[in-house]
């Protein structure tokens, strides 16, 4: 369940304007919601359409409570989210054998080793058992920083040497999760785009060996975590790893009551690429699924 000042920041201002007493549909209405949405970090594009959209709904379907343009809001916002997507969300593929692997790629800083301490915490805790492959040997700190947190779980991690080949620790922690029967491998790699070439060759010796070892499947899911709080900086990088890597969908992380909600819907509309998990918060279990009904409930909650 979403934390009750999860959204506690998120479009807050676009509710502000429906909450006036007898708000009137007019012009300033339209312009004051467009102000909100772009500060609420939607993409002008995307505002502009939805803007048009609501425009459009109140002359052909004659509204003119401001609750019904609210309704409309949010069903453009769903529609945004969901468009492309099977169904309404994109839940995490599963391997049709275990272990179910997952590789996860992001630039330093984002969040990207908490948000696989979250994830092995939520497996953990629907009775998976959980490997993790300290696979980003470009850093010793991450190595070590992964370690900390699987100590904290109780999560076995598999690590190697400092600039050594991620690929034969990926391999060591799925022989590893073999051994122990492990249900999810979830392997820190990449943790830089140091060039686009040898961060595409790096993931591909990986999948080489996951798909030798696996029966010729590579990884389940590869994953790309973005710091919510940076706005469009986060889409940019983002564009720039997609150039790079075969990116299966997104962790958002860090999209706490400080995030503005509105990059979320930016990045599912210029990248095309599904949102998996929320990070919510700064403890394991702050991670949720990504449901674009209940984000957009929870918007104007």
């Amino acid at each position: 369940m979403l934390k009750g000042g999860f959204f506690k920041n998120i479009f807050q201002k676009v509710d502000q304007l429906f909450a006036r007493p007898q708000r009137r549909i007019d012009e300033d209405l339209y312009e004051e919601l467009e102000e909100a949405m772009i500060g609420a970090d939607l993409n002008v594009h995307t505002t502009l359409a939805i803007i048009e959209r609501m425009r459009s709904a109140v002359r052909e379907k004659g509204l003119k409570d401001a609750e019904d343009v609210k309704d409309e809001l949010r069903e453009a916002l769903v529609e945004s989210l969901t468009a492309g997507d099977e169904g309404y969300f994109s839940p995490m593929k599963q391997s049709p054998e275990p272990p179910t692997v997952y590789l996860v790629v992001g630039d330093n800083g984002v969040g990207k080793t908490t948000s696989i301490a979250k994830m092995a915490y939520r497996y953990q805790k629907a009775g998976n058992k959980v490997v993790l492959a300290a696979a980003d040997t470009f850093r010793a700190a991450a190595m070590d920083q992964l370690q900390i947190w699987g100590d904290r779980l109780n999560v076995d991690v598999v690590r190697g040497k400092e600039g050594g080949d991620p690929a034969s620790v990926v391999y060591d922690a799925f022989q590893r999760a073999r051994a122990v029967k492990a249900d999810y491998v979830i392997c820190d790699t990449a943790g830089r785009l140091h060039t686009r070439h040898n961060l595409m060759e790096e993931l591909r010796k990986i999948n080489r060996v996951l798909m030798r070892e696996r029966g010729g499947r590579p990884a389940d899911e590869t994953l790309l975590v973005l710091d919510a709080t940076t706005g469009q900086n986060a889409v940019s990088q983002a564009k720039e790893f997609k150039l790079a890597v075969d990116i299966s969908g997104l962790i958002l992380a860090k999209l706490d009551s400080t995030a503005k909600g509105g990059i979320v819907v930016t990045i599912k509309q210029e990248l095309g690429l599904p949102i998996k998990l929320i990070g919510t918060g700064e403890q394991p279990e702050d991670m949720e699924a990504f449901e674009p009904h209940t984000f957009v409930k929870n918007i104007f909650a």
